[in-house]
């Protein structure tokens, strides 16, 4: 999430009420999650088993619980909390507004577009041209649509990200400042759910279809030309690459890739990244013909066994 502005240190550090290290006009101009930051955002840790992955990471400034040695060409914000002070950032930065009509007056919808009866559209949405709307889809502020893409009803684009810190008093909340977007030619399925991103995008490839009730989850990428079934959970921070097909009830683990051109057969688990190219199947997943070989076998022992 980049700010309207660049800021400099001292002015972030006078914000969060906190310490800094660096020059103090050493310029600010995001903040960022660790798997999309660059040059001049601001990167959270609080846990010492990611500091040096976040100090070494493209962000140049890091807002961090400890007082540390502060890497060349970089800056510290030494925080007692640093989830909390990073939604303070997000709060600050982009507030929530409370709409106060069905289609927001900013929204910008293109020639030829239909929009059915029951549809929310938030501030600062963008729609391309002669896309279809469904009834009560709901479309949250700062989503962007491209062209020719079809959303059908019930569908929500850019709830909130599923990501909360686990405090002695209860979950804490990651406020969610990023955003949905789908390309041209992107059609989505009855009473889907696509999170929008924590802090950068959620977004759906080219030409890419998506079958009824499928959730993707927050800062996913999903390819181009991918064709994803029903009852498909997507958990956040996945990548899945251009051509990609996803059978129905198939689940993911966060963080990992499906690689171009794979092929995942339904009910699988995805507990890994995988490579392109190949067909995959079961819980742990593994490739399909190899599967139905250790299953084969399976049932070839457990016979073999009862006639023993």
């Amino acid at each position: 999430m980049k700010f309207k502005k660049t800021l400099s240190l001292k002015q972030i550090a006078s914000l969060l009420e906190v310490e800094y290290v660096g020059n103090p006009n050493f310029e600010i101009s995001g903040i960022n999650e660790i798997h999309v930051v660059e040059k001049g955002d601001i990167v959270f840790v609080d846990h010492p088993k990611y500091y040096d992955k976040a100090l070494n990471s493209a962000a140049t400034t890091i807002l961090i619980n400890k007082k540390v040695e502060c890497p060349i060409g970089k800056s510290l914000l030494i925080s007692e909390d640093p989830f909390r002070d990073f939604n303070k950032l997000t709060l600050h930065f982009n507030p929530f507004i409370a709409s106060k009509e069905s289609i927001s007056s900013s929204a910008i919808i293109g020639e030829n577009t239909i929009i059915q009866p029951n549809v929310f559209i938030g501030n600062n949405v963008k729609i391309g041209k002669n896309c279809t709307i469904h009834p009560n889809v709901t479309i949250y502020d700062n989503s962007v649509i491209g062209n020719n893409v079809t959303i059908h009803a019930n569908t929500v684009l850019g709830a909130d990200a599923f990501y909360y810190k686990n405090r002695s008093e209860g979950f804490d909340k990651l406020i969610s400042g990023g955003r949905v977007v789908l390309e041209d030619e992107v059609d989505l399925g009855a009473s889907c759910t696509i999170d929008k991103g924590v802090t950068g995008d959620t977004k759906i490839g080219k030409g890419t279809k998506i079958d009824n009730q499928v959730h993707v989850g927050h800062d996913t990428v999903i390819g181009n030309k991918c064709l994803i079934a029903s009852q498909t959970g997507i958990a956040g921070c996945v990548i899945i690459e251009d051509e990609v097909t996803i059978w129905g009830q198939v689940g993911t683990n966060s963080g990992i890739t499906i690689g171009k051109g794979a092929i995942i057969l339904g009910q699988t688990g995805v507990t890994k990244s995988v490579a392109g190219g190949k067909s995959y199947f079961g819980t742990p997943i593994s490739e399909s013909r190899e599967k139905l070989k250790e299953m084969a076998e399976i049932k070839r022992f457990l016979k073999q066994r009862k006639k023993s």
